[in-house]
């Protein structure tokens, strides 16, 4: 019935069109015609139906048949005044009926979408606070009356895409956070130009005459004012919520940090991205300078005037007083790298060590600054005041900007006392260094409360980047500033960049406490705040309010630093990849059978074959020992043997005096001297044999690379062996019972004793004449073979030689010293043949002329001696010849013998295995010493391998950083 109901309505053979809406049919009877209907339905209208129940579009007019007239309509002829009528009844029903059904389907539709929709009075808080306080805060009535005519409005449609284009403008900038609050509308006046300002001034006269009246009781001042308190109440407000916004979203990502702490299985976090950036930056900082490969990595520099405030800075952004603080003293000793990132604890950590220091704990704060201290003073070497060494720290903590940061030495402009003359230059070249790197963002630091003209970094940064593209320029201490300034405009022409000759990208001021070491962090951020919010600087518009507070400060130098890290990291990867090329290539031409190894693996290798080394001395045989040590102790003690003990010993008449002189002396000798020397040549032996084996050890892999670090080793060690004092005692008893011994048993010990006195006498014969020789120069062959001739003081010495070989021969018995009347005579003698001689010279030319004519004589009596053992055995007696010489002579034998063996024993049992541990203790210290390793290997295949496992290294983490940067993106 429903469906024939439909159709009747919208049949073509009606006299009257009546035009009913189908929407407004019950769903079912809808449903049913466009079912059995002939009309045909776009397809989208019908899709559309089926979606959603809540459609409501409105169908167009069935198009009439073909053929139709214009109307449609056909007569009837039968009683169709009274059909009409009944239809006409049956059609209220059909209408109420539809309204009825309509209704409750649509209610039925809405409350089934309520139902879905969640309960948004939770979300109430999203909205700020002053949009529910409008009507409180503005008078809607006064402002509706203010506003023009729409006449008046429509006179500015040319210029709204002009206005149109500004305010996409500004809205851009506040979506990427540049601008904000007051600074936005003053941006929107500025960009919107001319045609606005005209068309303010142009609706002004259509303002009704009741505006005018009361906007003429106030002054154009006052009522910028008004606006400006407004405004600035307004943006304190949303301030206060977005705090409140922020400190939520903090402890819920700390909550989220945290969670796979409180899970039983607990995964490994992977680093997070600026973590691994912070490694390539230590990567880079361990390289060796000397190397070819630039650092142009993207960090934050902060530079500054010492105490402008840099540290304090630092700390605000760090959200931690982590640095060491000093009234006016120079706290910054080297370079102090900090990477902040984001963390659910508040922690710091040094680089090397697995420490984490609770940021909120006061104790662990006073040990970290304290740790701080300790690697600055132990950077800084002996004579320098800063050092150029880095100090690598990281700080993680919820709601922290994530960026690294490096904290240089402040820059002064006099080096006092106490402090390196070239403290002054030093800290400019490490300024300097860090800045010239064309990718770092240059925080520079500037105290407010000190006139401007005292600065020394503003040349220093303008002179680094003269356009000013990577610097960001930071004003402390502004509460001092307004309280001390006469004229608070100096500060805004500072903070816009008109009083410095130095470019920047952004100008900001700051307040970092009142000066107090024991304010907290939080105490400081609620000073600056109430300072800026009731600062005139802020109200009458000096500063912007998006270039205030250490907060926006932080927000725009880590979008600043990603910014030029997204930019500049991946052409640096390249050049590292280009670099790595370069160096493989360099080592395939040069180096191709020899693996990669850097200093370390170097050093390992060279510290086997030293103590292979090491190992070979304990190894040598007792009698090249004991041959060496006795060659060496004789040639120390010769001397003295033959010029204190045996000359004046044989110059005494018979053979009791001279046996009475020689046990004095050597029992003398052996008291003071004979020990103290044995043992030094001990030692020195032992030093000169292991330098030998270090230096004539050539194994498979002997590289000459390592030469000088065997001979540093071999130094250092020498130099902390000690030898044991307590054997020199010992070993003077020993000498003394060898020395006392004159009994000679069997003729092999007679011939050895022979053998070494001929021996001994030849070799100081020899020397005698070299001297000889030397002083009265070449002889007569010699002048004429070799073209040369006598000086005047050798033709003297001649004259004199010849004159006292006259009076060896008139007395072979003669003493060994000249009486004062034979030197007169000799010189007497010279003076009549013309050479005029002094006393002195005479007196040395016969010193050397007897000593060779005794020797002469000695030599011919131990040949004498040679067959003389059975008159030794019979002690001499009713014997012509003595030999009590070969008897010395062979004491000083035995106790050279018995000495070597007796060193021997004590370098083989005790001190070779005490060198052994010095060389170990050498190289475990030289292992830890990176600055050793770096002075001791050195070479261009050491530097090449070295360069090359850093540059594959640097290029493998970044590739890892590139794609944590892109997955992040």
């Amino acid at each position: 019935m429903t469906c024939m109901a439909c159709r009747n309505l919208v049949s073509n053979n009606m006299g009257v069109k009546v035009c009913i809406p189908l929407q407004k049919l019950h769903p079912l009877s809808r449903a049913i015609h466009h079912r059995y209907s002939n009309q045909q339905v776009p397809p989208h209208r019908t899709a559309a139906r089926h979606i959603s129940t809540m459609s409501r579009l409105p169908m167009r007019p069935p198009k009439p048949p073909p053929g139709s007239g214009g109307r449609g309509h056909q007569q009837q002829r039968n009683f169709w005044m009274l059909r009409l009528a009944a239809r006409i009844l049956r059609l209220r029903y059909i209408v109420l009926g539809s309204a009825v059904g309509g209704g409750y389907t649509a209610k039925k539709t809405y409350e089934e979408w309520k139902d879905l929709l969640p309960d948004f009075s939770e979300y109430n808080w999203v909205i700020p606070d002053y949009i529910w306080e409008l009507s409180e805060q503005i008078d809607l009535e006064k402002l509706a009356k203010a506003l023009p005519e729409m006449e008046e409005i429509a006179k500015l449609l040319p210029d709204m895409n002009k206005i149109g284009e500004n305010f996409a403008f500004l809205k851009s900038l506040l979506s990427t956070g540049i601008v904000s609050g007051a600074s936005g509308l003053h941006l929107l006046l500025e960009t919107a130009g001319e045609p606005a300002l005209k068309a303010v001034d142009a609706s002004a006269p259509a303002s009704t005459e009741a505006s005018d009246k009361q906007y003429k009781k106030s002054s154009d001042k006052e009522k910028l004012d008004q606006l400006q308190e407004e405004l600035l109440r307004t943006q304190m407000k949303y301030q206060r919520m977005l705090e409140r916004l922020e400190k939520e979203n903090k402890e819920l990502r700390k909550v989220v940090l945290q969670k796979d702490d409180k899970g039983i299985h607990q995964r490994k976090i992977k680093k997070s991205l600026i973590d691994l950036y912070s490694e390539v930056l230590d990567i880079l900082s361990d390289y060796d300078s000397n190397y070819n490969t630039q650092d142009h990595l993207p960090r934050v520099v902060v530079v500054g005037d010492q105490s402008a405030g840099k540290t304090s800075v630092l700390e605000m952004i760090a959200q931690a007083r982590i640095f060491p603080r000093g009234s006016g003293e120079m706290m910054t000793r080297s370079p102090v790298k900090v990477t902040l990132s984001e963390g659910p604890h508040h922690v710091a950590m040094f680089k090397d060590s697995g420490r984490e220091f609770d940021l909120g704990k006061e104790e662990d704060l006073a040990a970290l600054r304290h740790e701080i201290e300790l690697r600055m003073r132990k950077s800084v070497k002996e004579g320098q005041t800063v050092s150029p060494e880095t100090i690598s720290l990281s700080v993680k903590g919820p709601g922290i900007q994530r960026m690294v940061l490096v904290d240089l030495p402040g820059v002064i402009s006099t080096v006092t006392s106490g402090m390196a003359p070239d403290t002054k230059e030093t800290i400019f070249s490490i300024s300097k260094a860090y800045m010239q790197n064309p990718n770092a963002i240059i925080l520079c630091i500037q105290d407010g409360s000190v006139d401007a003209e005292r600065s020394i970094v503003t040349d220093l940064v303008s002179q680094m980047d003269p356009h000013g593209k990577r610097t960001i320029f930071v004003l402390t201490k502004v509460d001092l500033a307004e309280k001390n300034l006469a004229s608070p405009s100096r500060i805004q022409q500072i903070v816009e960049g008109k009083l410095f000759p130095m470019k920047a990208l952004g100008y900001f001021a700051v307040v970092t406490g009142k000066g107090s070491t024991s304010e907290s962090i939080d105490s400081i951020k609620d000073y600056e705040e109430d300072f800026f919010q009731n600062s005139r600087l802020l109200r009458d518009g000096m500063l912007k309010a998006h270039q205030v507070t250490t907060k926006n400060l932080s927000l725009a130098v880590s979008d600043c630093f990603w910014k030029m890290v997204r930019e500049s990291v991946e052409q640096q990867a390249d050049a590292f990849k280009a670099s790595r090329f370069n160096l493989e290539t360099e080592w395939k031409n040069n180096y191709p059978r020899l693996r990669e190894l850097d200093r370390n693996e170097l050093y390992e290798k060279a510290k086997n074959e030293i103590l292979d080394e090491v190992i070979s001395l304990s190894q040598v045989t007792p009698k090249h020992w004991e041959a060496i040590l006795q060659k060496k102790l004789w040639e120390r003690v010769s001397t003295h043997v033959i010029e204190n003990i045996y000359l004046p010993a044989a110059q005494t008449m018979n053979s009791g005096t001279f046996n009475t002189t020689v046990d004095i002396k050597l029992k003398q000798w052996t008291d003071k001297q004979l020990p103290h020397k044995a043992l030094e040549v001990a030692w020195e032996t032992l030093q000169e044999e292991f330098a030998r084996f270090m230096a004539e050890y050539k194994g498979k892999d002997q590289d000459d690379i390592f030469d000088k670090l065997k001979e540093a080793v071999k130094d250092e060690s020498i130099k902390r062996h000690k030898w044991n004092e307590r054997a020199m005692d010992s070993l003077r008893v020993i000498q003394h019972n060898a020395l006392e011994d004159r009994s000679i048993t069997d003729k092999p010990q007679w011939d050895a004793a022979i053998q070494f006195m001929d021996e001994t006498l030849q070799s100081r014969l020899k020397d005698t004449e070299s001297v000889i020789q030397d002083m009265v120069g070449p002889d007569w062959k010699q002048r004429w073979m070799n073209w040369s001739s006598r000086t005047a003081e050798q033709h003297i010495r001649n004259e004199t030689k010849n004159e006292l070989e006259r009076l060896l021969k008139l007395n072979e018995e003669h003493t060994a010293y000249l009486a004062n009347d034979e030197v007169t005579t000799v010189r007497k003698n010279l003076e009549g043949r013309g050479v005029q001689v002094d006393p002195v010279l005479i007196k040395d030319t016969w010193h050397q002329m007897y000593r060779r004519h005794f020797l002469q004589k000695a030599l011919i009596h131990c040949n004498l001696c040679k067959k003389g053992f059975y008159y030794y055995q019979r002690h001499f007696v009713d014997a012509e010849l003595e030999c009590n010489d070969v008897v010395l002579f062979w004491r000083i034998q035995r106790m050279l013998m018995i000495t070597a063996n007796t060193l021997r024993q004590q370098l083989t049992n005790n001190e070779v295995r005490r060198l052994e541990k010095n060389v170990k203790e050498v190289l475990e210290d030289f292992g830890e010493d990176s600055e050793k390793k770096k002075h001791l290997i050195i070479g261009r295949r050491v530097q090449l391998a070295e360069d090359l496992k850093k540059v594959r290294e640097i290029q493998e983490k970044l590739e890892a950083f590139i794609e944590a940067l892109h997955k992040e993106k």
